[in-house]
């Protein structure tokens, strides 16, 4: 332990004495608008735009996909929406009703 150097430690890129500054959080700027205006026009419109500029760098095979990946996703969001709860709970019944009896938890103990 002779060669034991105290203080404080002393890291790469930075200068002794100087502080940490922190950077300044920026604030949001809300938008007030009137209660008569329509807001789904100016929202549908910012959306295509920024669709317009992502698809603006894809190749005509990934907007293609792209397509199709959000066509099969609206499908099976309608699918699934088109179910009630009970009508799920009666498919997952009727499926466990199918399985074989391989599947069913062995009984333990003494009964």
């Amino acid at each position: 332990m002779d060669g034991f150097v105290g203080g404080a430690l002393k890291l790469k890129g930075t200068t002794s004495g100087s502080k940490i500054s922190k950077k300044n959080k920026k604030s949001k700027k809300t938008s007030h608008t009137t209660p008569g205006s329509n807001d789904t026009s100016t929202t549908h419109t910012t959306t295509e735009s920024k669709e317009k500029s992502v698809d603006s760098g894809m190749t005509e095979a990934e907007r293609k996909f792209r397509e199709v990946q959000r066509k099969r996703l609206d499908a099976k969001a309608e699918k699934i929406a088109s179910k009630s709860h009970k009508e799920r709970v009666a498919d997952l019944n009727a499926y466990l009703e199918s399985l074989s009896e391989h599947h069913d938890i062995p009984r333990v103990g003494p009964g």
